[in-house]
């Protein structure tokens, strides 16, 4: 106490490693609600060995970010060890007050789990066989909680441009959704739409392609 004012503790910068199956699971938007929620700053990344995080606040929540890892993980997610360490604060990512989700990081060998592919989860299934929405039907639906990942990945760390789905460039709708970090498809890596993504159709004997609602009545 300084003239009857409480002094605030200066903020302090920890660098967080997640190891485990944590990539293709949620696992960076999970941790950009719990930081942001936390009054943190800083970033988190893909990385070959799992998910590296620097975050920069009040000890207590950081204390409360590593806690959080490790009880509150999403679903799919499965950690394995969670390692923290304090480090200098940085002039770069972090000193504006933000946390961003950050292109992945290359270096380092690949020790990470790779996730299985999962079955369409509730919220999706009800889009599907919605009438009014966008991906009314649409087969290849998906969000963080659920979709292919195994069948997709063609190297790690997981990003869109170590998939199949590189191939395939996100419309408008998409990328806003994609970068919506209040959507559950907040860097989904294989988000996609009829008018993007992937497409089915049904061939006949003769070759004659079937698409849409003749594929689906045949």
């Amino acid at each position: 106490m300084t003239d009857g004012c409480r002094v605030e503790a200066s903020p302090v910068r920890w660098r967080v490693q997640v190891h485990g199956l944590v990539q293709g699971v949620g696992f960076r938007p999970f941790v950009y609600r719990l930081a942001t929620g936390l009054g943190l700053s800083g970033w988190v990344s893909n990385t070959p060995e799992g998910v590296v995080i620097e975050a920069e606040g009040h000890l207590e929540a950081l204390q409360n970010l590593v806690s959080g890892l490790e009880q509150e993980a999403p679903v799919n997610a499965h950690v394995e060890a969670v390692f923290a360490e304090p480090i200098a604060r940085s002039t770069g990512l972090g000193e504006d007050g933000e946390f961003r989700v950050c292109e992945s990081q290359e270096q380092g060998t690949a020790a990470t789990s790779l996730p299985a592919d999962l079955a369409p989860c509730r919220q999706c299934t009800e889009e599907l066989h919605d009438p009014g929405n966008r991906r009314y039907r649409y087969p290849f639906i998906n969000c963080t909680d659920c979709g292919p990942r195994y069948s997709l990945i063609e190297g790690l760390p997981y990003d869109r441009a170590r998939t199949a789905m590189r191939h395939f460039q996100m419309c408008s709708h998409c990328l806003a959704e994609y970068h919506d970090p209040a959507s559950r498809r907040f860097h989904a890596e294989p988000n996609a739409c009829p008018d993007c993504g992937p497409r089915v159709a049904f061939c006949q004997p003769d070759g004659t392609v079937m698409a849409k609602e003749e594929a689906a009545v045949s």
